[in-house]
């Protein structure tokens, strides 16, 4: 309205402060709807005048309505007055700044403002910003449907339609909404196949997304096999044959069929009955002092078996004799007999005697010498012929030739170490006989020639359908007892076949994977999320004397009171089964895992594919990611990317990815960063900072970037990443410097600083192949092992009996640090295998031999001091 001038009184000289105006009512901010104008109110007492500033400018008084009361409890004059505020007025200064108006009171003394009051004309735009899109999920995987409401005032609230129905996250526990309006589905279920609708709506108008059409299929599971039904035949070759149905669970809305056959045939043998036959009787007896004679036969041709019939009739004949053959035994001869018979049984009892006192009295001395010999284990044994040690031990080292064609020589000798006076000898055997300085040779097993060899052999078996193809992430080799190593490079995957861990005179092609999280379906429920690589060793069903160890990284950081952390193996029929519980007592002695800080050791007889799975038990578990940054070595355009990689922190992703940015020409920023990520329900949060605007400018139109928490948490996901797009603003510009932020909502943060000349071509870091990984993947034999098989043997014998003060297998369990598994290591065997294979397993290719030997040489020293003075007093 126009300005008015008003004459305002000056305050009466003394007068009470109290006798300023005050608001009972002041206006209110407000909102245009369409063309209809809006009303603004205020009240104060006690008030002579009352008006309406709006923008700096005085309403006109014709514009006010005044209404004139007095308060009923003091007595005072109060005035209230009303206006209206069209579009027309506000749109007059629209994009200049906000329309406000602000009440303005006097009395006699003073004036007194309200506070001030903004008109705003609402609106809501047609289009969304981003609608939903119609998807297509496996049951129990997460679903996060976005939506971005059109622009607004007041901003648009959202809500979801399931089916034309509202979906309401209090009442259902499985659904929740994001602050940014997304519908995110924590596990989908076959409920939640339905058309969702994202609605935005505020005073002037409510709008609808399009709908998208969410489908959740089921892939179909076999059920377990029936059992075989009985033989065709009755006698003789047959067949039998079970089934399965793809029925665990059944396919639905699309999912896939099961793989494999519903029907196994294989051939059976009936045995058919043999009824026993007679043979011819022998040739009559010489005629005995009774001047009787027999002869005999055997129910033998054929004997009964199968449930045949036994032969019927007698198998002795006798008769008489004639009178000129009937003749009569010397008295005495049986006396005779007897006697020689008892010598013979006492003369063995006493050689019995005497070889049991002799091994009782090789035993009671403990350790051998050169076991107890620190300097024995580090002295650089060459390999030699494989021949007993000596001819009252022939088991300490005999070994059968291999049949495989390699052939390795070496040159050298092998005999005991020669220890000072100072050393305590123990009266046991030398470790190693004197074998001379001539030529040894050793046969082994060696791997398959050709890696196109072993996977064509491969391929006719059934289980190959579910193993990587390609030999990027697979080792194999042919093994015998002499045990071996296979190791898949950069990727802290091993497998160790121990000594003996295969039958003497068994040859087996055995293979190592690491599959890609895409390849195999490993259904997690609840909090479970995968801690380890998925790795398989096989082939299926191989048979093992000795437990191998299976060597692989993790991400967890482990407590007891955080953490539930099971071993998962896949069954023949394609179905997870939990086979043992970290921390919990064993429920079979097939399988046994030490869990330590970044890797696990995993015991197990029967080989097959595992994994590493967890459930959080509370908030504070977290797992280890490992974050990381590249970008490329040249910048051709104005636009350049920077990609973080969010993994989870094993070996085997850092080298996939490394792999992927080669091919993309990406080079390393600087060393990786480790971000402990806590199960708290919280996204990763990504930013860009400290950037010259002046050079550069970020083409990302939020504040930062976000990476749900269930795609981070379930581990199935591995190459997450955000890639933050920056324009140069000038061609010349070859230099970038700014800090990259990560980090948990409510959480630490990790930051990168990025400094870096964009147009250096550098190579990735050399730190990224650790120098114990490089080398061949299959390693056959003693070459595969730090301890000489000799030297182990020796241990093994030695340590393996109880021993005095304890000084066996216990005690170097304790001095590796190894005797909270003291319970699984008695349960085999032999303890000291367990032990000794453990050690390989961590320590291979860099163990020091020298740690070893002390702590065996300890453990010796406390049982030869016990044994001279029991001889001393003796």
């Amino acid at each position: 309205g126009a300005q008015q001038s008003a004459t305002v009184a000056n305050p009466v000289s003394g007068a009470s402060t109290d006798l300023l105006p005050h608001f009972q009512l002041e206006p209110e901010d407000v909102y245009i709807v369409k063309n209809k104008a809006v009303s603004l109110a205020c009240r104060a007492t006690p008030a002579t005048q009352i008006y309406f500033k709006c923008n700096g400018e005085w309403v006109h008084q014709a514009d006010h309505v005044t209404q004139h009361s007095t308060d009923r409890g003091t007595g005072l004059p109060v005035m209230e007055v009303h206006i209206e505020v069209t579009r027309q007025q506000v749109e007059k200064i629209f994009g200049l700044e906000e329309y406000w108006c602000q009440c303005v009171a006097w009395s006699s003394s003073g004036t007194t403002k309200s506070q001030k009051a903004f008109v705003r004309i609402a609106y809501l735009r047609k289009n969304f910003e981003q609608e939903p899109t119609a998807r297509e999920v496996s049951i129990e995987q997460g679903i996060v449907l976005p939506c971005r409401p059109p622009e607004g005032i007041p901003p648009a609230e959202v809500e979801w339609l399931r089916n034309e129905e509202l979906v309401d996250p209090a009442l259902d526990a499985n659904v929740y909404v994001t602050p940014e309006h997304s519908l995110v589905l924590r596990q989908a279920r076959l409920a939640d196949t339905a058309n969702y609708t994202c609605v935005a709506k505020n005073i002037v108008a409510r709008r609808r997304s399009a709908s998208a059409a969410i489908t959740v299929y089921v892939n179909g599971g076999w059920s377990t096999w029936t059992q075989w039904s009985g033989c065709s035949t009755s006698c003789g070759r047959g067949w039998q044959k079970r089934s399965r149905m793809c029925t665990n669970p059944t396919p639905l809305n699309g999912g896939a069929f099961c793989e494999g056959q519903n029907v196994q045939k294989t051939a059976c043998t009936t045995l058919c009955p043999v009824d026993g036959a007679w043979s011819e009787w022998s040739k009559w007896s010489v005629c005995g002092a009774e001047c009787t004679h027999w002869r005999s036969r055997e129910c033998s041709e054929p004997a009964p078996r199968n449930g045949g019939r036994d032969c019927h009739g007698p198998e002795l004949d006798t008769r008489n004799c004639t009178s000129e053959l009937c003749s009569h035994a010397a008295p005495g001869a049986e006396d005779v007999a007897l006697y020689v018979g008892l010598v013979a049984v006492a003369v063995c009892l006493v050689l019995l005697l005497l070889v049991g006192v002799l091994v009782y009295c090789r035993k009671k001395g403990g350790l051998d010498a050169d076991v107890a010999d620190s300097s024995i284990l580090t002295a650089g044994f060459q390999p030699v012929s494989i021949k007993p040690s000596k001819a009252d031990n022939p088991s300490l080292l005999t070994i059968q030739p291999d049949l495989s064609t390699t052939t390795m020589t070496y040159q050298g000798s092998l005999c005991p170490r020669q220890d000072g006076p100072a050393k305590l000898q123990l009266p046991n055997g030398h470790l190693l006989s004197p074998l001379g300085a001539g030529r040894h040779t050793l046969h082994h097993s060696s791997p398959s020639a050709e890696g196109a060899d072993f996977v064509a052999r491969l391929s006719t078996q059934s289980y190959f359908r579910s193993l990587p193809r390609g030999n990027t992430n697979m080792a194999y080799g042919t093994f015998n007892f002499l045990g071996g190593r296979l190791m898949i490079p950069n990727t802290g995957i091993s497998l160790l076949i121990p000594p003996d861990a295969i039958p003497r005179g068994k040859i087996y092609e055995v293979y190592l994977t690491l599959h890609k999280q895409e390849e195999v379906r490993l259904p997690l429920a609840g909090c479970q999320t995968l801690l380890s690589p998925i790795v398989s060793c096989g082939p299926p069903g191989v048979l093992l004397t000795r437990p191998a160890i299976l060597a692989m990284g993790h991400c967890v950081e482990a407590s007891a009171e955080n953490w539930s952390i099971r071993l998962k193996k896949q069954s023949c029929e394609g179905t997870w089964e939990d086979v043992l519980q970290l921390g919990a007592e064993p429920c079979t002695e097939l399988y046994y895992c030490q869990l330590e800080a970044q890797a696990c050791y995993i015991f197990t007889e029967q080989l097959g594919r595992f994994a590493l799975v967890g459930e959080s038990l509370s908030m504070a578990a977290s797992k280890r990611l490992k974050l990381v940054l590249f970008a490329p070595a040249a910048c051709p355009s104005l636009e350049y990317n920077i990609r973080v990689y969010c993994l989870s922190d094993t070996q085997d992703v850092l080298k996939e990815v490394i792999q992927l940015e080669k091919q993309l020409g990406g080079q390393l920023i600087g060393a990786p960063r480790v971000l402990h990520f806590k199960d708290s329900y919280h996204n990763l949060r990504l930013s860009i900072h400290d950037m010259p605007s002046s050079l550069w400018k970020s083409k990302l139109l939020a504040s930062y970037q976000e990476i749900p928490f269930y795609h981070i948490w379930s581990g199935l996901q591995p190459f997450l990443h955000c890639t933050f797009t920056l324009e140069r603003l000038s061609p010349s510009t070859c230099e970038l410097a700014c800090k990259i932020w990560v980090w948990q909502v409510e959480g630490d943060g990790q930051s990168f600083t990025v400094n870096f000349n964009i147009a250096k071509d550098t190579r990735f870091s050399d730190w990224l192949v650790p120098d114990s990984e490089v080398g061949a993947p299959a390693l056959v034999g003693p070459s595969a092992f730090k301890i000489p098989f000799l030297i182990r043997q020796k241990i093994i014998s030695s340590l393996d009996p109880p021993g005095t003060r304890g000084a066996d297998w216990r005690m170097l369990a304790q001095k590796l640090n190894l005797d909270s598994h003291l319970s699984f290591f008695a349960s085999k065997p032999s303890p000291t295998a367990m032990i000794l294979n453990l050690w390989e397993a961590r320590h291979f290719p860099n163990g020091n031999l020298s740690q070893l030997a002390a702590a065996v040489a300890e453990v010796g020293k406390q049982d030869g001091a016990l044994f001279a003075v029991s001889e001393a007093e003796c």
